[in-house]
């Protein structure tokens, strides 16, 4: 049996643009999602802090350094820019491995920058 636990997640990222015109997806700022072991194509879960919006999607590797958080096709409609979301990514894994999991949490400032990089999080408590 597998189980889908929480593999990375990128905590407060603020959207910078919101592209309606677009194939589809979330663009990510490549420094990010190195930091919380995102990779490019990968289905991720986007929630808005501000409106409770929760979207699924996949990755595009954005310019690192950039900041950049860009909702992309239908997904623009789930956030503008300004608002503040959360990018979970999940994978299955079989109870032996959770034992040793930790997932990534990455914290960002008010312009995507990398406050802290975490190995898990318990509540109130970063580990």
């Amino acid at each position: 049996m597998e189980i889908s636990m929480l593999k990375s997640k990128i905590h407060r990222a603020v959207i910078t643009q919101a592209e309606l015109n677009y194939v589809g997806s979330i663009t990510i700022d490549e420094e990010l999602m190195e930091a919380s072991g995102l990779y490019e194509y990968e289905h991720v879960h986007v929630v808005n802090v501000n409106s409770g919006s929760r979207i699924e999607t996949y990755v595009i590797a954005g310019e690192r350094g950039s900041g950049v958080i860009c909702l992309n096709g239908a997904a623009a409609r789930a956030g503008q820019k300004g608002d503040h979301v959360i990018i979970m990514a999940y994978a299955a894994m079989t109870p032996e491995e959770i034992k040793a999991h930790r997932p990534k949490v990455v914290f960002v400032g008010d312009n995507n920058e990398i406050i802290k990089v975490a190995d898990y999080e318990k509540h109130g408590v970063l580990m």
